[in-house]
């Protein structure tokens, strides 16, 4: 078997007043998604949310079930499943169908389907797969979304810091799926904000998936409740866990790009309870 796994379990606001940066780490920061030839997941019990990374060089890489995890036969059994590609050029197998997947493009992929491989084009520059999973009670297509085809928003300024393109690539709008949402947002040369005004939204859980971050650079990722926020340092290709009644924002040391996904009680993209900046503490 080719997959590893963790679990991580939720907490809430009061325990997570006392954990050191160690504590705080080891419960939120995902600090290697990406190992040669392996597929590598993290089980969030916020929301049953999983998150994982598949890399592969020599051979294709099989979708598993992990059995003491989902006690089900395949993977996919009761989930959906969204990948995107952070790599170099890749192709997804599913129950035969191969799919080509490049940069920055993402596929979703519904439940019932029972083999999905995963493939590198080139060795030299091998894909690598940045995978989401949640439950689901219905099977959905296949779809293949590009950074074309998602739907855009420009927020922002150079003033601010915090000028950046959100490419919303699976929202209901653009995708059906039973509770699955990701998509890419990317700052503009110059912005290091990624979320501002800083917000709650205690229906979804959230994952932000850190990469396109020049060597020699890191990026403060801050969470908590809005009266009491703390921060984690994060590093390229790394991932945090943000629970549903945590903020969630991060600045870099430089301009970056960042994948986030979400699951939970509904799917409105814009269900979330704004803070002030200057109310942050």
């Amino acid at each position: 078997m080719k997959a590893t796994f963790e679990s991580r379990y939720a907490i809430g606001p009061n325990e997570s007043k006392i954990l050191d940066t160690e504590g705080l780490r080891n419960n939120f920061l995902i600090e290697k998604l990406f190992t040669p030839d392996k597929i590598h997941f993290t089980y969030s019990h916020y929301d049953r949310y999983i998150i994982g990374g598949a890399m592969p060089l020599q051979e294709k890489i099989k979708l598993e079930t992990i059995e003491p995890l989902l006690k089900e036969a395949y993977f996919l059994s009761r989930r959906e499943l969204v990948v995107i590609n952070v790599g170099g050029d890749g192709k997804v197998e599913i129950d035969g169908e191969i799919i080509d997947l490049n940069y920055k493009e993402a596929l979703y992929i519904g439940k019932g389907v029972r083999e999905v491989f995963f493939v590198s084009a080139n060795q030299e520059k091998p894909a690598k797969f940045y995978i989401n999973s949640t439950p689901a009670h219905q099977s959905y297509p296949t779809k293949k979304i590009t950074k074309d085809q998602a739907n855009k928003i420009e927020l922002g300024s150079p003033e601010t810091s915090n000028h950046r393109i959100i490419n919303q690539m699976v929202l209901h709008t653009v995708v059906q799926t039973c509770q699955i949402q990701m998509g890419m947002t990317e700052l503009k040369v110059g912005s290091v904000w990624n979320t501002m005004p800083a917000h709650t939204h205690d229906r979804r859980m959230e994952v932000y998936f850190y990469f396109e971050l020049p060597e020699n650079q890191s990026i403060s990722h801050f969470m908590g409740p809005v009266n009491e926020t703390r921060h984690i340092w994060t590093q390229n290709e790394q991932a945090v866990i943000s629970p549903p009644w945590s903020i969630h924002a991060g600045a870099g040391t430089s301009n970056y790009s960042f994948i986030w996904g979400m699951a939970g009680e509904n799917l409105d993209y814009d269900d979330m309870d704004k803070c002030p900046i200057n109310e942050l503490k």
